[in-house]
């Protein structure tokens, strides 16, 4: 995977998220064929990440809080976005992939971060790495998903 294609003055957080697609993605590309990591591959991705020149704008609390928290609940995490897309999550491409888990968790474990938040990140990580319509995509199933993960928060956030 590359770095974004296009430069921007984007926050430490939104490197964070950057840096955890990456590591996600990565991930994806050299799981074992059961989707274990053998043991020590996840401190490997973020030691790789972490030696990165662009780490260095990151957050280093929030990347390893999602990087980890994600390949932790990966079961979990692809059963809740499962029912809101159109094929198995084996299928998506390993970008979108890395984003609706990291979407995914934060609508389900980062209660502190408001949903459109996540979407929005979401979608403009998916704007550096994805397809040309990946955002689209992203932005759909993570609609989806935040309607039933955060009801309340969804219902306020559509009457703006």
């Amino acid at each position: 995977m590359t770095e974004p294609k296009k430069p921007s003055n984007r926050g430490a957080r939104r490197r964070s998220r950057e840096c955890v697609v990456q590591g996600l993605y990565t991930w994806l590309l050299n799981h074992e064929p059961d989707g274990k990591l053998s043991a020590g591959a996840s401190g490997v991705i973020e030691a790789y990440l972490r030696d990165g020149e662009e780490f260095a704008h990151a957050d280093l609390d929030l990347f390893q809080s999602l990087l980890h928290g994600v390949i932790e609940h990966t079961t979990q995490l692809r059963e809740v976005f499962a029912k809101h897309i159109d094929r198995k999550p084996s299928e998506l491409s390993p970008v979108e992939h890395s984003l609706l888990l990291l979407g995914t968790y934060e609508l389900l474990f980062c209660l502190d971060t408001p949903l459109r938040v996540v979407i929005n990140e979401a979608v403009e990580v998916s704007k550096s790495f994805g397809g040309n319509d990946a955002y689209k995509y992203i932005n759909g199933v993570l609609d989806k998903v935040a309607l039933g993960a955060r009801p309340v928060e969804f219902a306020a956030s559509k009457r703006k």
